[in-house]
């Protein structure tokens, strides 16, 4: 069996040392600014929403929550292999990484399409940031979310393309802060779907 070599700040953590921040420092201050930033956006669009309910509602009508609830059915199953991934790491079991980050990956695909088949969708029914308030947050909140998937996508990628070369093993570090820029990409979607989707 292939082993995992741990990489990286307190990767002594692994054979049960001192308890210690999973990934890059770096990546956590990355995240907190993120989500403070989706917050505000979140608050804004419920505020918005508060004083719109009428069109507010009458916009929702418009998206298909199938899609939706699909979206978040490939997120939260992307989230759980990248959580197998970085177990298999911890096992020192290289090969199952590769085979979960490549699972991740296709989850990520899978969003990626069917979030790109629902813009083309409503961009050829000409709804855009400039239609009303809700398609202007619409497509900020799932637009600046789109971007963050495809980053999240671009680091596992990374580290699997990079795994996959000859004697070459991923590090359980790097695996992890990945980890966390992708848990962050899903725990934003939970909150963007209800929100967007589904809330009345």
């Amino acid at each position: 069996m292939s082993r995992v070599i741990p990489s990286g700040p307190g990767a002594g953590a692994a054979t049960g040392a001192e308890p210690r921040l999973a990934g890059d420092l770096t990546i956590w201050l990355v995240i907190g600014l993120e989500m403070m930033t989706f917050a505000l956006m979140f608050l804004s669009f419920a505020v918005m929403h508060a004083r719109h309910p009428v069109l507010f509602e009458a916009g929702r009508r418009t998206l298909d929550l199938h899609a939706g609830a699909l979206n978040t059915v490939l997120l939260v199953s992307g989230s759980w292999c990248v959580a197998r991934a970085v177990r298999a790491a911890t096992a020192g079991d290289d090969s199952r990484v590769k085979a979960w980050l490549a699972a991740a990956l296709t989850c990520g695909a899978g969003f990626v399409l069917f979030k790109s088949q629902e813009y083309a969708h409503h961009a050829g029914l000409g709804l855009s940031l400039s239609t009303d308030d809700f398609w202007m947050f619409y497509w900020l909140l799932t637009g600046f979310h789109f971007l963050h998937v495809l980053a999240a996508m671009a680091f596992l990628a990374v580290l699997l393309i990079a795994g996959l070369r000859p004697g070459h093993l991923v590090g359980l570090h790097a695996l992890e802060t990945g980890a966390a820029f992708w848990h962050m990409v899903d725990l934003l979607w939970l909150v963007l779907f209800p929100l967007v989707y589904v809330m009345r």
